[in-house]
């Protein structure tokens, strides 16, 4: 596989990105408003109302709320992915590249190299923002610097990157196999919710520390994996060339 015609689609395909407003504006609100949402309702509820000695609880709330990048990452990317194959078919443009000498493994990275980039790189400004806001209004009452720490460093650069994975993959094994843009991003548009029965559980049962973290995305990355080997089988270059109208 060559990653340099990898490369090739995923630039093509960010380039077009641009074009689509909803999603590109959607790739600035969501991390936006995490981001600056969750300080602060931390700021101007959580810590006044909170009680005494707020180092003792509120670190629970605020890891909390700092797993929605994982949730925006299984979320942000869907829209992208989905319309990777299906929307380049209705507009026509999938043709050009089905035609070329690029294999479907390189079609098929390309395409969630473009989804993923831009999501990650939203989710990671939103997530500096988010920490610089919050050891802003904790550095006070807690007496130190809540971040950086280790499970957010895990959080960003591993569990984040293999959701967003999966939801990526996902979406393009769906966007292969369907003939219009709305039922991909229909079906793709459940893919995160896996993740908010993952974030209830670990209220519930399971703390969000960095080992359980780094044992979640072992799992995810395992999926990933799956999900780009079937991505591969499913892509049927010859049937969408032929057959899609």
């Amino acid at each position: 596989m060559r990653l340099s015609q990898a490369w090739i689609v995923a630039r093509h395909d960010m380039q077009l990105l641009r074009q689509r407003r909803g999603i590109f504006l959607g790739l600035i609100a969501m991390p936006l408003g995490i981001g600056l949402g969750f300080p602060a309702f931390v700021g101007l509820v959580l810590l006044p109302r909170g009680g005494p000695n707020p180092a003792s609880w509120a670190p629970m709330f605020i890891e909390a709320f700092a797993f929605w990048f994982v949730i925006g990452a299984a979320s942000l990317p869907t829209s992208i992915a989905s319309y990777s194959i299906v929307g380049e078919k209705v507009s026509k443009s999938l043709e050009p590249l089905l035609s070329t000498p690029t294999t479907d493994g390189e079609i098929l990275l390309g395409k969630a190299m473009a989804a993923l980039v831009p999501t990650l790189a939203a989710m990671w400004v939103g997530a500096l923002l988010f920490q610089v806001l919050i050891d802003l209004e904790t550095v006070g009452p807690f007496g130190y610097l809540f971040y950086p720490n280790w499970q957010m460093v895990v959080e960003l650069f591993v569990t984040m990157p293999v959701v967003a994975l999966v939801a990526i993959e996902a979406s393009v094994v769906i966007s292969s196999r369907v003939t219009d843009v709305r039922t991909a991003q229909q079906y793709a548009g459940v893919i995160f919710v896996p993740m908010i029965f993952v974030y209830v559980a670990a209220e519930v049962a399971l703390p969000l520390t960095a080992l359980n973290l780094l044992g979640l995305s072992a799992v995810f990355g395992i999926v990933a994996l799956a999900l780009y080997w079937v991505s591969v089988k499913a892509f049927r270059r010859d049937e969408i060339l032929t057959r899609w109208k």
